[in-house]
């Protein structure tokens, strides 16, 4: 429980086709953004020393737990971030340090008739995935470790091996390093509680003002069979971040940089 202290925060709408796939751009028809690109808006998945639901620890790297009422759940494949936060004077978020990165399972539930993003995110013990590794970030913009890197997932189901997600590049993020910063800064600050959205302002305050967020940075698109398959039971996931220079990426993690490996109850 490493993040027990630092607030989880999701960004939706950040990768190209994601939100058609999983069928949720109609929570944000009436979310206006500043660019046609832009995310959406961004999300509380867990809440650090809260009484609501959010208030549970959801992270595990081994198990992903699907919940016990019939659910239709999707992997989402992600890069978490792990960010100092700044605060001014005022209690307003001045600024985020990039601090590492990793591989993460923002797994969701496709729940119809959702009020806000969060009611699909967590819903217990285990229904989020992080790798153990991370890699340091030396500088948060281009030409930074995080340049090289890609993205890509896959669930092995009754010993066969399916690509879930795209193989995207890190780069290949609609809103990534200063202008993501710069974003999600605004958002911490300003969000309104709209629609599928909620105040994040708010939450900061209610949560006693967290040094640290772990911010899952957007899902990529779906492979052909992450698009029409959800998780079962028994299935694994695999999340892995490799290095672009690799001629290949196979789920031996002696190969690759960063992997997530949870088993599916």
């Amino acid at each position: 429980m490493e993040f027990i202290h630092a607030i989880g925060l999701g960004v939706a709408g950040n990768f190209a086709h994601h939100l058609e796939q999983a069928g949720e751009l109609k929570d944000f028809q009436d979310v206006v953004t500043t660019e046609v690109d832009a995310p959406k808006g961004i999300f509380p998945f867990y809440l650090p020393h809260s009484h609501s639901f959010l208030g549970l620890y959801p992270i595990d790297s081994d198990v992903l737990t699907l919940p016990d009422f019939e659910a239709n759940a999707q992997m989402e494949p992600e890069i978490a971030v792990l960010f100092e936060i700044v605060y001014d004077e005022n209690m307003q978020v001045s600024d985020l340090i990039a601090q590492k990165f990793t591989v993460f399972n923002d797994c969701t539930i496709r729940k119809e008739g959702a009020d806000k993003i969060s009611h699909k995110k967590s819903w217990g013990k285990n229904s989020k995935g992080i790798s153990k590794d991370w890699i340091a970030i030396d500088q948060f913009e281009e030409g930074g470790v995080m340049d090289a890197y890609h993205l890509v997932s896959f669930v092995k189901r009754e010993g066969v091996v399916y690509p879930y997600g795209v193989d995207a590049p890190l780069l290949g993020y609609a809103y990534f390093y200063t202008k993501l910063k710069v974003w999600l800064i605004e958002k911490m600050n300003m969000q309104e509680d709209f629609g599928p959205l909620e105040n994040i302002a708010k939450h900061l305050k209610d949560t006693g003002y967290p040094k640290q967020a772990l911010i899952s940075v957007g899902a990529t698109a779906y492979a052909a069979f992450g698009e029409k398959n959800y998780l079962a039971r028994g299935d694994e996931v695999y999340v892995i971040a490799y290095h672009k220079e690799l001629d290949d990426c196979s789920l031996d993690a002696s190969t690759t940089k960063v992997i997530l490996h949870q088993k599916v109850q």
